[in-house]
């Protein structure tokens, strides 16, 4: 099953997981699974940006600026991230 996701919704840690940052690299568990998650520095920025901003399109905005990378391919990639975060029970995506 693939999640619908589309730029204005947003990306809200999971009341179930607990995150610890280790020097620019961050661990995140979810206790109802207690299954550990690592990320590794690019990984956890574009974790924290999304869980802090209000839609997946100011993530989105921030990520093109700072990255040279192709609009639709950082768009692709950045879906894939949030949908193996929403099946690992990592983050919820709501409405904005």
């Amino acid at each position: 099953m693939t999640t619908q996701i589309v730029l204005n919704q947003k990306v809200s840690l999971s009341a179930n997981v607990l995150t610890q940052d280790l020097a620019g690299e961050s661990v995140l568990l979810n206790l109802q699974s207690e299954e550990y998650f690592s990320q590794n520095e690019v990984g956890t920025k574009i974790f924290f940006l999304l869980t802090e901003s209000d839609s997946i399109q100011t993530a989105y905005d921030t990520l093109l600026k700072e990255y040279e990378v192709e609009p639709e391919r950082l768009k692709q990639d950045l879906f894939k991230f949030i949908e193996k975060l929403v099946k690992a029970g990592l983050v919820e995506i709501t409405d904005s």
